[in-house]
């Protein structure tokens, strides 16, 4: 079953909050030690305290490589393994494109992009070791479709969706599976204030870090040991239709 991860270890960036935190507490609920790794250290401590035995915090910046290497040889020597990745730490800079700026757009790549590649070259050797394991990266339903004022966000989650391609070809012999969850509008720290419309998402509400996930422990467990490579889309059903679908008259 997707939800019996016992004995296994899971590293979560962005683990302070938002989707990585709910990630967090969901792989810890299914049995999995856990790793929380953010560059917010008193957020990430509480919630490693907050789920108690079987979780640690550990502190990362994703955009270097060392801090990587560190948390993987951290969680290895706590847990003794490493057998999942879930790399959910981003940033989303909003501004015109006359006003984005070079280092807004390098700073998103470098988050949300170089960051996913960094960890995924870490972890790889750790997963080798443990005989193969799942890597999941948290993109966004804007890697399908662009929106105004994210210029460097929307440049990057497209991305996030080549990158996990590729490394999903090459790394299947090894037994490891990359896939992507791509949320919708989802309430998080990092959407505060956020003007929400839902007459287009088909439930007609916001997403919960906690509906993103159950998406990333499915992809985390056994349920899905045939899936790599993948786009899971978890918007509600906003992709689903045009924005407007909902003006069209019923014609019944």
């Amino acid at each position: 079953m997707a939800g019996n991860l016992a004995g296994r270890t899971a590293i979560v960036t962005g683990g302070a909050q938002g989707i990585g935190a709910g990630s967090a507490r969901a792989l810890h609920a299914a049995g999995a030690s856990v790793v929380i790794a953010d560059v917010r250290e008193a957020e990430g401590e509480q919630v490693a305290a907050e789920l108690g035995d079987r979780a640690r915090f550990a502190p990362l910046d994703v955009r270097d490589a060392a801090a990587w290497a560190r948390v993987v040889a951290g969680a290895e020597d706590a847990y003794g393994r490493v057998d999942v990745l879930v790399n959910s730490a981003g940033i989303a800079p909003v501004a015109p494109f006359a006003e984005y700026g070079e280092d807004a757009f390098r700073r998103a790549l470098d988050v949300n992009v170089t960051g996913l590649f960094l960890g995924i070259t870490a972890v790889v050797p750790a997963l080798r070791r443990a005989g193969g394991g799942s890597i999941i990266n948290i993109g966004s339903a804007g890697g399908f479709r662009a929106y105004p004022l994210m210029t460097g966000y929307i440049t990057s989650k497209w991305a996030v969706r080549g990158l996990t391609k590729v490394t999903a070809l090459e790394l299947g012999v090894d037994g490891i599976r990359v896939n992507a969850v791509h949320p919708g509008q989802t309430d998080t720290p990092m959407t505060a204030g956020a003007n929400f419309g839902t007459a287009h998402v088909a439930l007609k509400r916001v997403g919960l870090p906690s509906d993103i996930a159950g998406a990333v422990l499915f992809l985390a467990g056994d349920d899905s040991r045939f899936i790599t490579g993948a786009d899971l889309v978890v918007d509600g059903g906003d992709l689903a239709g045009s924005a407007d679908w909902a003006s069209v008259p019923d014609r019944n």
